[in-house]
């Protein structure tokens, strides 16, 4: 792995009680990921030129607004975005997700399945639910059958990899599926991107969004990628400069710019875009394969395991259902010195799912679960550690 894509803070160490000091175990991925070295670096040559962008004649907004189109540029490369596809900076996948929801034609149907983030699952008017399904198949049929009873314009939001299983979702096969119908796909990537490489030809997808600070880029930006007509004939996401054209002495006499401007209204997150690109530009030139290697090894190394979902393909996240979940991750991280999570992650339904099944399934006791998550800074040494803190908390 090349040195730009080094983890900052790779070497924090904790004190534990009785005075020891640990490297930190940093297994919380999942829900954000440290910066890394090109992000910062992208950041700090930046400072010194930052500006406004599209907004001056000056050295400084100058520079500004070719390093922000630079970003998108360089993050549609990422996504394999196509012609008429455009990428629009927000702040995080929930916020790209709902631009998203209000940029619908009026009467689209939209088809989620209830193991989704609450990201995914809550912008979408009056959707039609389906159960998270317990395979592929299962899958198919359930959501050929919502297409089917539909009628007008279709979205099926799916995610690309369950950020509390890790499993990673058919979407090519769900994605024709719908097109088949006439639908369009919106894939939420936020859990997908920092692992495999995503792009709009390999998942089917007329829609991605994800999240900065899931793909080591911390400073607030996330991306809405994808066809341009409906989100060109919906209201800006945000009513403000640069999202208009050219305004009347009249209410309501605005004429609304088209492209990315339309919905990225006001001063932009300049900082987040350009961190944001160095990441993907960097992970362009990565070698992704070995990267997903790694991470499959660290998988590998959970002895004793059972995962949810089974053998299915998987990013770096598992969730383990446990009696305490939360008095185990405060302990991981008191006694430990591991970071994890413990909680619903913002998906509900699906942990209460996961939860009841462990019970009748050997973990009566389970009133909860507890995820570990890997990443770029991820070792075989934090897995032993958090293998080992878990057996003597057991």
């Amino acid at each position: 792995m090349s040195d730009e894509l080094d983890i900052i803070g790779a070497d924090l160490t904790v004190d534990l009680p009785g005075g020891r000091t640990v490297r930190f175990a940093h297994l919380d991925y999942a829900a954000s990921a440290p910066a890394v070295r090109v992000a910062a670096d992208a950041v700090t040559k930046l400072l010194p030129l930052y500006g406004s962008v599209h907004r001056g004649t000056g050295r400084r907004s100058q520079k500004s607004t070719l390093e922000y189109e630079r970003a998108r540029d360089i993050v549609a490369e990422f996504l394999g975005c196509r012609p008429g596809d455009e990428v629009i900076f927000t702040r995080n996948t929930t916020d790209s997700l709902n631009l998203l929801a209000r940029s619908l034609p009026a009467g689209t149907t939209t088809i989620v399945f209830d193991g989704e983030h609450h990201a995914n699952l809550l912008p979408w008017p009056s959707p039609v639910r389906l159960s998270a399904p317990s395979s592929v198949a299962s899958a198919v049929d359930a959501l050929t059958s919502a297409l089917a009873s539909s009628r007008g314009p279709a979205l099926l939001a799916i995610t690309g990899a369950s950020n509390v299983t890790g499993e990673i979702w058919p979407v090519r096969r769900l994605a024709d599926i719908a097109h088949a119908h006439g639908a369009r796909v919106v894939v939420d990537a936020a859990q997908l991107a920092p692992h495999v490489p995503v792009s709009f030809d390999d998942l089917g997808a007329d829609y991605i969004a994800f999240s900065g600070h899931k793909l080591y880029a911390p400073f607030g930006a996330g991306v809405l990628a994808g066809r341009q007509d409906w989100l060109d004939e919906a209201q800006p996401y945000l009513y403000g400069g640069g999202a208009s054209a050219a305004v009347g002495d009249f209410a309501g006499d605005v004429t609304w710019s088209t492209g990315p401007a339309r919905h990225e209204g006001g001063t932009p997150n300049l900082i987040g875009a350009v961190a944001l690109g160095a990441v993907c530009d960097a992970l362009l030139r990565a070698d992704r394969a070995a990267l997903l290697e790694h991470e499959q090894s660290l998988l590998a190394g959970l002895d004793g395991v059972s995962l949810f979902g089974g053998e299915v393909p998987r990013v770096g996240i598992v969730s383990f259902a446990l009696p305490d979940p939360s008095g185990v991750a405060e302990r991981l991280g008191r006694d430990y010195g591991i970071g994890v999570r413990a909680g619903q992650f913002c998906a509900h339904p699906l942990v209460r799912r996961l939860t009841s099944a462990a019970t009748t399934e050997g973990c009566d006791t389970a009133t909860g679960l507890l995820r570990a998550s890997f990443g770029l800074g991820s070792t075989a040494e934090d897995v032993t550690r958090l293998v080992e803190a878990l057996d003597d908390l057991s």
